[in-house]
């Protein structure tokens, strides 16, 4: 039997935005949890101040409970609403970047439940750039938790088909407002620690942030210590289709790679940006720009197309160590889950 799927929403004219943002508050003011457009990913949202929808989110999901979520305001005075201070760096840094694809980590307040925050006593909170999701917030009057609407640990969506084909009708409403314009998570960063600590890449790079607080900023080491924030685990992102990186001088090259893995290239697809190539011997390959925004803003999307085709094996060309590129190596290494034998 086909999965049945949840109402699509469109926002495509100044009618539809009114009468949708409308229908969207109702449903999160009732416990509700629908999928949202943002600029950055689609989410799963609910009620942050709501721990019962809080709970539908991470019930829906299959989530474990200690991977907290990032709870959505509009506006710096909600934002101070969740957090017990608002230090200047903070304020430096919206008034900068907000609203946009950067999320802070601050103490929480009373108003934000701790299972939103995987029990620990840190937020992270971001101001989302995308209208219609700011539209829902203002009107709600509350704080919306909106992790990426997938199943745990699965490739992030940035279309609304992405949505609706992870949840079927277990969600109600998925709002379509068009291809995510950033393509990957926000950069989330740590202003609990001194220096600063960016915990996960995103569009914002560190030198960014260091020339917006005119201070340094550390980058998050891998370790076993608490998660204050998503993204962090890792096994993240992933295609349901065995996945991994590789660099190649040669079409014998990237040949012998792919059985040296133990798959057969006529059945595997390859992603690359640089090095395209043959497409007779591979049983699809995609070209992608390099250039790391375009990048970023296509690979989520090109790789559910990859998926839906159920090959043997998806090679993604390894991407550059410049900086800019750090976000995209940071989603495709946690994406990876196969090696060569």
């Amino acid at each position: 039997m086909a999965l049945q799927t949840p109402e699509i929403l469109s926002i495509d004219t100044s009618e539809r935005f009114e009468k949708t943002v409308r229908r969207v508050v109702s449903i999160l003011s009732s416990g509700g949890v629908v999928g949202l457009p943002t600029e950055t990913v689609y989410g799963l949202a609910a009620d942050a101040t709501n721990e019962t929808a809080v709970r539908s989110l991470f019930e829906l999901k299959g989530r474990p409970d200690f991977n907290p979520l990032i709870v959505h305001v509009d506006g710096i005075e909600m934002a101070c609403r969740c957090v017990q201070q608002w230090p200047e760096q903070a304020g430096l840094i919206a008034r900068k970047i907000w609203p946009g694809p950067l999320t802070m980590v601050l103490e929480k307040s009373e108003l934000i439940p701790s299972i939103v925050t995987g029990g620990h006593t840190t937020v992270g909170i971001r101001w989302p750039e995308h209208a219609f999701f700011r539209n829902v917030i203002r009107n709600g009057g509350f704080p919306i938790a909106a992790p990426s609407a997938n199943l745990s640990n699965q490739l992030s969506p940035t279309l609304a088909e992405h949505v609706a084909k992870a949840f079927g009708n277990r969600i109600s409403v998925v709002v379509d407002g068009g291809a995510s314009n950033v393509g990957i998570e926000s950069t989330v960063v740590d202003l609990t620690t001194d220096p600063p600590c960016i915990l996960r890449p995103g569009a914002v790079q560190v030198d960014v942030l260091s020339r917006v607080i005119g201070g340094s900023v550390s980058i998050f080491a891998e370790s076993s210590g608490v998660l204050k924030s998503p993204g962090l685990l890792s096994k993240h992102y992933s295609p349901r289709t065995p996945m991994i990186l590789l660099s190649w001088n040669s079409m014998h090259d990237l040949d012998q790679q792919i059985r040296e893995c133990g798959r057969i290239p006529d059945r595997t697809h390859v992603i690359s940006y640089r090095n395209i190539p043959e497409k007779n011997r591979f049983a699809r390959v995609w070209m992608i720009p390099e250039d790391p925004i375009a990048y970023a803003r296509g690979i989520y999307a090109l790789m559910h197309q990859c998926d839906d085709q159920q090959p043997s094996l998806i090679v993604v060309e390894a991407p550059p160590s410049a900086p800019e590129w750090s976000a995209i190596r940071d989603r495709l290494s946690r994406a990876v889950s196969v090696g060569k034998s």
